[in-house]
């Protein structure tokens, strides 16, 4: 296994925690962020690095941030299913026309999740 999918799998775990500490939500963003910019440096278009990284921005709600870490594993040519969701989950946040996000949840219905992927969380009671 390389030292890339490793780390990928640790900063996976440590999203879900995330949920669990609310109380060190700011510090575990943080450490995401340096861990997903450090295998980005290394790996420049790992689509994996550049969803969740992407997922966490959205998460913290820069938005902006998140939809050019989105649409560059976009125009790398991804697949992930949770690329397209988290796509539609920010252009939600950003109050977009309801056809552009629509078009990435119809594009997510024949695509699989990659393991090393996760979602943006959404809250519909929010919007």
């Amino acid at each position: 296994m390389s030292n890339i999918t490793q780390r990928l799998e640790n900063v996976k775990k440590l999203q879900a925690k995330r949920w669990e500490n609310e109380d060190h939500w700011d510090e575990l963003n943080d450490l995401l962020i340096k861990e997903l910019d450090e295998i980005l440096l290394i790996e420049p278009e790992n689509t994996s690095a550049l969803i969740n990284i992407g997922a966490v921005y959205s998460d913290m709600g820069e938005n902006e941030k998140a939809v050019e870490y989105l649409k560059t594993a976009l125009d790398l040519g991804s697949e992930d299913k949770n690329l397209f969701i988290n796509l539609a989950i920010v252009m939600i946040y950003m109050e977009k026309h309801q056809e552009e996000y629509l078009e990435y949840l119809e594009e997510a219905e024949d695509k699989t999740e990659h393991p090393l992927t996760f979602k943006a969380y959404f809250d519909p009671q929010s919007h």
